[in-house]
């Protein structure tokens, strides 16, 4: 079973690259997030071209800045948006969160707030998602997997210079402790450890993107039982090539087998990466 999340920046841009894709790497779930709609207008995109590809869908957005989504070829049983004890920002619950058991394996699609700067009600508000979170899960089931955008690098060796992001959200040892505590095994990781320049984000701006500056926040967290059957975990880098990309890859895991063999960590690898010095951080991500 393949596995994939992706942070697509806005399903209505990226629908004809989403549908390009899907019938490329051939996913049987994916995680999507940052849709940008709501749901009916979701479904009146995406309803006609999915199941025309054998894909079930459900959706979990209100517009803005948020959204996310999970498609199934392998079944979409027990739905459920947000999760208990999931908190309000601005007396809004956000629609960050969803989950299915797709094949056995309860599928978590989130977009993890992004805590905007280091001691502002948005970085509490992020550490207090990431607590609710690691209590909802701590019941079960024992085959679980969140995948989404999680808006933590995990260590230094996740973002291309440590020194430029001193001062500033996505490193500090208050959200990769959150991400520590879920308890479950970040796959990737796992599969490749040690190995730099692992990235799944680069901005848009100063050429990040073809310097190889990015940074590795999208993940796949998977308990013990789901970790133990990874074929292959990698980074899509091609779908982050091209006209009107997002400015995040997929990231793939493959369970039992590997259709495409067990390739990675990063599909195509950087051609002319930048040493790493003296770059300076674009202005950062807020949402």
């Amino acid at each position: 079973m393949r596995i994939a999340t992706w942070n697509v920046n806005s399903a209505r841009q990226r629908l004809p690259r989403l549908l390009d894709w899907l019938q490329q790497r051939q996913p049987d779930v994916v995680c999507l997030q940052e849709t940008k709609l709501t749901d009916d207008v979701f479904s009146d995109l995406f309803t006609e071209p999915l199941a025309a590809l054998g894909y079930r869908f459900a959706h979990h957005g209100s517009g803005g800045f948020n959204g996310v989504a999970l498609l199934s070829r392998v079944g979409l049983d027990d739905v459920e948006r947000n999760f208990a004890g999931q908190p309000a920002y601005r007396d809004v619950v956000e629609a960050r969160a969803l989950s299915a058991t797709c094949a056995g394996v309860r599928i978590h699609s989130l977009y993890v707030p992004n805590g905007r700067e280091v001691g502002s009600d948005h970085y509490q508000y992020k550490l207090a998602w990431f607590d609710a979170l690691a209590a909802a899960i701590s019941g079960g089931p024992a085959d679980v997997a969140l995948c989404g955008d999680i808006n933590v690098a995990p260590a230094d060796i996740d973002v291309f210079d440590p020194a430029a992001y001193v001062g500033h959200t996505h490193v500090t040892a208050e959200e990769r402790q959150r991400v520590a505590a879920l308890g479950l095994i970040d796959v990737v990781r796992a599969h490749w450890p040690g190995r730099e320049r692992l990235f799944s984000y680069w901005d848009y701006r100063a050429g990040m993107f073809h310097q190889d500056l990015g940074m590795r926040i999208d993940l796949v967290l998977a308990s013990q039982q789901v970790a133990n059957r990874v074929a292959a975990a990698w980074v899509d880098r091609a779908a982050r090539k091209g006209k009107l990309p997002s400015d995040h890859a997929p990231v793939i895991m493959d369970l039992d087998e590997a259709p495409d063999g067990d390739i990675g960590p990063v599909v195509p690898p950087a051609s002319n990466p930048r040493r790493i010095g003296s770059t300076k951080l674009p202005q950062s991500r807020t949402q």
